[in-house]
């Protein structure tokens, strides 16, 4: 699915032009109920002096510094293939890494996804994916972007969710601890003449500059259960 591009609309200029208008309207008011009122006698200049503490911090180790952790090799973070699993026939990514060009062919039209991903901000993508028997499949990104203009990893998941949302015959739940992050079943599978039908679970989330997206694919009905517990624990590792 293609995100559209974003943008900011005449709404959110209005309303920061409100919000202006309304900071000096109570700023005028304060002055004048202030100006009627008797002077309050202001405390004494001298404070009790705080004692700076002595010695140097200890920094933080690598393992505790998220920014060393997620400016390292993302392929790391990500969850690994379960006990059981086997290698897809198609393997996501080239050594579990995705560039601007290849994120953007995951999309449906590749040309209008790579401008919007470029727009965005868009740094690198770690990604796996393994096969379950014959027809269970998972696969896992971790969307990195620079954000060096806005939030821009937090703008994708809302704009992937919000297409999540539109389908119809859809499930949803919050993903505990992650602040944004929701899991979607789709009841309704995708069918086509000679194959089997394909039902689809999918969750998105964000934490700091990184978006996670996990896809769930089977020919039977992908309950609740496992794709929170894929995206919970995915979770855990950023």
């Amino acid at each position: 699915m293609l995100r559209p591009a974003r943008r900011r609309g005449r709404t959110t200029l209005l309303v920061a032009v409100a919000a202006v208008l309304g900071v000096v309207a109570g700023t005028c008011t304060g002055f004048v109920v202030q100006a009627n009122r008797e002077p309050t006698a202001l405390p004494p200049l001298s404070q009790p002096v705080v004692k700076q503490a002595k010695g140097e911090v200890e920094p933080l180790s690598a393992a505790q510094d998220r920014h060393v952790k997620v400016n390292g090799d993302l392929r790391k973070l990500l969850l690994k293939r379960p006990k059981g699993a086997r290698e897809p026939r198609f393997e996501v990514g080239t050594d579990g890494w995705l560039d601007l060009t290849d994120y953007a062919e995951l999309y449906d039209k590749p040309k209008n996804a790579f401008g919007n991903l470029a727009n965005d901000e868009f740094r690198r993508d770690a990604a796996t994916n393994w096969l379950v028997g014959r027809t269970y499949s998972v696969e896992i990104h971790l969307a990195q972007f620079r954000q060096e203009q806005d939030l821009t990893a937090a703008d994708y998941t809302a704009n992937e969710q919000s297409f999540a949302d539109k389908e119809s015959d859809t499930d949803s739940w919050e993903i505990p601890g992650t602040g944004d992050g929701w899991a979607y079943v789709h009841h309704t599978p995708d069918t086509k003449p000679g194959y089997l039908p394909l039902y689809m679970a999918e969750a998105m989330a964000t934490r700091g500059d990184i978006a996670m997206t996990i896809w769930v694919y089977d020919t039977k009905p992908i309950p609740k259960k496992k794709i929170m517990d894929l995206a919970e624990r995915q979770m855990g590792r950023l």
